[in-house]
C-alpha cells in the first residue's frame, strides 16, 4: 500500500476511528479536545480506550481536514 494512501483503524468495540495520515494538515484539534485519546508520542498514538464513545465522535466531527473519520463497529 502507498504511503500517502495508508488508512489506520482504530476500535473501542463500539466504533471504528479511520486515520489517513495523508489528508492531516496537523491542526491538533483531536489532541486539544481529547489528549487522553490521542497522544502524538506514543505508538500507538490513538487510545480510544480513554474516553467515551460520545467523546469520540464529537471529536472525530470536528476534524477540520477529514483525516479522522469513524464508523460503527
Amino acid at each position: 500500500m502507498e504511503q500517502e494512501k495508508k488508512r489506520i483503524e482504530y476500535t473501542n468495540g463500539e466504533i471504528v476511528v479511520v486515520w489517513q495520515p495523508h489528508l492531516c494538515i496537523h491542526a491538533g484539534v483531536c489532541v486539544k479536545m481529547l489528549p487522553e485519546v490521542y497522544r502524538p508520542s506514543e505508538r500507538p498514538w490513538v487510545k480510544l480506550e480513554y474516553s467515551t464513545t460520545d467523546k469520540i465522535i464529537a471529536q472525530v466531527e470536528k476534524c477540520p481536514s477529514g483525516a479522522l473519520s469513524y464508523r460503527k463497529a
